[in-house]
Parts: structure tokens; C-alpha cells; sequence
């Protein structure tokens, strides 16, 4: 989440006008994220999340977004929901951005996600992706193949600047996933954005699923190696093999993993901290000035790529082979 789009009170009190939410008591914007614009919004009522969305997000993908996230909490996951106006409607207009005002979900990130909270992970992931199934919208990843290589066609030019020979470890990766990415894997829809900060625990208990504007369709086990490598890596760099275990294995009690599945995890893993790393260095290589907004360093992707190009067999993942 973040503010690129500064809202005044009048603009908001205008738009909460428009729903049968209360009278709106006080809003702040929140800084936490790069993609879109987002504030809470206190009413008499409840609390809500105001999201404009920005020139980053695609319009036409946000009935998909939206339309998803509804479906989920029809579905019986827990997840923040979009909240329908008088007349019916989810997506709105706001200071010339698409809006969309979403429900609050209770509940607390884990900064430090314990093997515990993994587990929850897992299993809740896998309950999501059974959800979707049924769900009648599509939409391709932006962000596989062709979106790396996008970024990589931006970036690598500079990639120096960032640590010496950058360029050619992501030039020589790209061309590796290139040759290996598998097409044979089971594919739905996935969260792709699993990130601690998108998953909140309450009571020590996971509590909801947010922020879907990266979900689309494509291998399932990619959500997995997207999820190893935001929560089973630990401050100092080093890769918690107990973490990986609990959140493999609390999927895999949902959804349990086939052998071509797991044979492809290390690929998977290195395609997932690829995509990250060249995303996060072409923020870091193009910060937009004066914008309330946090850009992550690249550098934690480009160590946990390194990693997973040393991975000869699954158990180094702490899955029973």
C-alpha cells in the first residue's frame, strides 16, 4: 500500500457519501507497499480501506481483482471484501483514479513469521486456490516470462549499480528459465503477492488474506515458491528449512503436492525471487520523488536467488522424498 494520489477530506467525505457506511470520522494514508493509493477510513460505523488505484494498474483488470475477491468471501474465505454502493457498484472514480472502498480486515502482519505461522500459510493458500477454481474471470500473469524479460530488457543496463556483476547473474538466469520453465504443472488462480504484510493473524491465528491486485492465473505451485521465499528466510539472509517444511506441509494437507510438482520447486523458486528481484531494482532504479511510499531493496531478492541456484534436490526445501 501507499499514497501517490493525495485525497482531501472534503473528496472523501463526498465519496463515503456515496455508501451506506456512516459518517467518516478521520483518514490516514497508508505508506506501507508501491502500487496504488490507500487510506483508512474511519466512519461511525466501521473501518474501511479507500484504494485509488493508479496509472501501474491496469483498469481493465480490476473487475477481475475485485470480482475475485467477492467471489472468495462468498466462497467462505476469509479475505477483505469490496463494498457495493447504493446503486450497487464496487468500482468507482476518485480525484480521476479508479476507486474502490474495502472492507477492514481485523488482525495483525507477523514481521517474524514463526513455523507456526507458516503452517497457517500453507493451508489457508491452498484453501484459497480450491475457491478459485470455480471462479468464471481470467487473467494472465504480467509478471512470468515476458514481464521478466521486460524488466530485464529495463533494468539490466544499470543493474551494476547495484552490485557488481548483477547484470550478468540476471541476464544468465533469465536465459536458464527461459530453457526449464515447466508447462505441465496444475494452473489456477493465485494470490502471487503472499508477502507477510498481505496475511494477518489474530490470537496467533491467521485471520484473512489481502491485497489480490497481483492474482491471476498460472502453476499453482508458483504461489507456493513465491511463499518460501517471503516468509522462510530469515534477517541475516540464511534459509529456514523448518519454516519451509510446515508451510509445505500445511499445504500439502489441503492440496497435496504431485512429484512433478515438487521435482520443479527449486525452478519455481528461482523464477519467484527473479521476478522480485527485477521488479524491486526497477523501483529502485526509477524512485518517484516526493511519493509517501517505501521502495524495498533489491538486494534481499538477488541473495535468495543465489540460494535457490544451489538447490540440487527438493529436501533441501524440507520436503520427504
Amino acid at each position: 500500500m501507499a499514497v501517490y494520489t493525495h485525497v482531501t477530506a472534503e473528496e472523501i467525505a463526498t465519496f463515503m457519501t456515496t455508501y451506506d457506511a456512516g459518517e467518516v470520522i478521520s483518514f490516514k494514508g497508508i505508506a506501507e507497499g508501491v502500487e496504488n493509493s490507500n487510506y483508512l477510513v474511519q466512519t461511525a460505523r466501521a473501518s474501511y480501506i479507500l484504494t485509488l488505484y493508479e496509472k501501474r494498474v491496469n483498469p481493465d483488470d480490476l473487475p477481475f481483482f475485485l470480482g475475485l475477491m467477492d467471489h472468495l468471501v462468498h466462497k467462505g474465505c476469509t479475505t477483505a471484501a469490496p463494498i457495493r454502493d447504493r446503486d450497487g457498484a464496487i468500482l468507482k472514480n476518485l480525484c480521476g483514479r479508479p476507486a474502490a472502498l474495502i472492507s477492514f480486515l481485523p488482525g495483525l502482519s507477523i514481521t517474524r513469521p514463526k513455523p507456526q505461522h507458516c503452517d497457517q500459510l500453507g493451508q489457508e493458500m491452498a484453501r484459497m486456490h480450491a475457491a478459485a477454481a470455480d471462479f468464471d474471470l481470467e487473467r494472465a500473469n504480467a509478471l512470468s516470462l515476458e514481464g521478466w524479460q521486460k524488466l530485464v530488457n529495463l533494468c539490466a543496463a544499470r543493474a551494476d549499480e547495484v552490485e557488481d556483476g548483477l547484470h550478468d547473474l540476471i541476464i544468465d538466469e533469465m536465459a536458464f528459465l527461459q530453457a526449464h520453465w515447466p508447462d505441465n504443472l496444475p494452473v489456477g488462480i493465485i494470490h502471487a503477492d503472499l508477502f507477510p504484510d498481505n496475511v494477518f493473524f489474530t490470537g496467533g491465528k491467521l485471520s484473512g488474506l489481502i491485497d489480490y491486485y497481483f492474482a491471476c492465473n498460472d502453476i499453482l505451485t508458483y504461489d507456493v515458491a513465491i511463499c518460501l521465499n517471503a516468509w522462510c528466510f530469515e534477517p541475516d539472509g540464511a534459509f529456514n528449512i523448518t519454516k519451509a517444511r510446515r508451510l509445505l506441509r500445511g499445504y500439502g494437507r489441503v492440496r497435496p503436492l504431485s512429484a512433478a510438482e515438487t521435482g520443479a520447486l527449486s525452478i519455481l523458486c528461482r523464477g519467484a525471487a527473479l521476478r522480485f528481484l527485477l521488479s524491486r531494482l526497477y523501483d529502485w532504479l526509477n524512485r518517484v520523488e516526493g511519493a509517501l511510499v517505501s521502495v524495498k531493496d533489491p538486494q534481499e531478492y538477488i541473495d535468495k536467488l543465489k540460494f535457490h541456484r544451489t538447490v540440487k534436490n527438493p529436501s533441501e526445501y524440507g520436503l520427504d522424498i
